[in-house]
């Protein structure tokens, strides 16, 4: 694990956006970082190598995250010389199961690598992966700012709130304390079901997406998560995100259970019944990553590209604009701009006048 120069973007992921910075994953091998001062013009800084890498969460200069079935505690204070502050080992078992090879130097998204000088074990599941050379670990711990900023997408694995982070594998909800930023303390995994794909925090509960439910949990005590609800529905692709009063989850077909359902699902959170309860629902072209700002839904429906709908009456949403010409897979809307990741790259579009929404920058593959 080691800082290089910006590199080219040869595929996108997952996203994090902190004040004037943009981490965008490259799946399976790091992140970019991309310095947002001018979001009309946002430059790359620095490529962390992370391999195996799938997602992250930021909080003050610690950067988390996995590599293969570990998180990295990172320091990034300097993106171009990153420090790792501690590994916290097999918090992602299952992650050993998404190679199609059992040849560890056979695995795609380590053919870069050539120094083998550390091995990263899964346990249960067998895997062993080699890991790039310049591990660069750091005892000296730095109690951060316990402020919450930033943002990630509704496809994250990793959520934040307050002094602990929750990331969510196949099976398991894992909990961890980031009270001290840099010295990250595994809590606890707790067994959550089959096929748990993303997570989404909001008003003090976590609302996780699953290939064939939505389900809600209470974080009153926050070391033990407890389910509140669970809304099950067809198999398919589940992000999810939520607002006071509504949950909005698209399910798009997916090669699992050969699913053809592509749909916008709205739930009812302020039931008196214990689950939300399914209000409407909107035909989509084939939807992912969805996020929400005011009366604002921002929706990427794959091919057909970034829709943006008035949300102010739930049961007759307006599509408002549409930008179409790429694949999108994930969307943040955050302080007036939308950050979208699409197959072909990164778009920011300026929302701060819905009356003009206006496209303000590719970073490009």
């Amino acid at each position: 694990m080691q800082s290089k120069g910006p590199q080219s973007i040869n595929s996108t992921g997952k996203l994090f956006v902190d004040g004037n910075h943009i981490y965008l994953n490259e799946p399976g091998k790091g992140i970019h970082v991309i310095d947002n001062s001018h979001p009309n013009h946002p430059v790359q800084t620095a490529f962390i190598n992370i391999p195996g890498n799938a997602d992250m969460y930021l909080r003050g200069n610690i950067l988390y995250a996995d590599m293969y079935c570990d998180l990295a505690a990172i320091d990034i204070s300097n993106p171009s010389a990153i420090s790792v502050k501690k590994f916290l080992t097999k918090i992602f078992p299952d992650k050993a199961a998404y190679s199609t090879s059992t040849n560890p130097d056979s695995i795609n998204v380590i053919t870069n690598w050539i120094t083998k000088d550390t091995t990263v074990s899964c346990g249960g599941n067998g895997g062993v992966y080699p890991v790039g050379g310049n591990m660069m670990l750091s005892n000296t711990a730095t109690s951060l700012s316990k402020s919450v900023s930033g943002a990630a997408g509704s496809m994250a694995r990793f959520a934040g709130v307050n002094d602990y982070m929750y990331t969510v594998s196949t099976s398991t909800l894992s909990v961890i304390n980031i009270n001290e930023a840099s010295n990250p303390l595994f809590v606890k995994g707790k067994s959550i079901g089959w096929n748990i794909e993303t997570i989404f925090p909001y008003n003090n509960k976590l609302y996780l997406g699953a290939g064939n439910s939505m389900s809600v949990y209470d974080l009153q005590t926050p070391e033990d998560p407890q389910q509140l609800s669970w809304n099950g529905h067809w198999c398919s692709g589940d992000p999810v995100v939520a607002d006071d009063n509504y949950a909005y989850v698209t399910l798009h077909a997916a090669n699992i259970c050969n699913s053809v359902v592509n749909q916008l699902e709205i739930y009812n959170l302020n039931t008196s019944s214990q689950s939300p309860t399914l209000l409407k629902t909107y035909p989509l072209t084939n939807p992912q990553g969805l996020s929400k700002d005011g009366n604002l839904l921002f929706i990427c429906d794959g091919k057909d590209g970034l829709k943006i709908f008035d949300a102010g009456n739930v049961a007759a949403l307006k599509l408002i604009k549409q930008f179409s010409g790429m694949e999108t897979y994930d969307v943040i809307a955050y302080n007036g701009i939308a950050y979208l990741v699409a197959k072909d790259g990164l778009y920011q579009y300026d929302y701060s006048d819905v009356a003009n929404i206006t496209f303000l920058s590719k970073l490009t593959k």
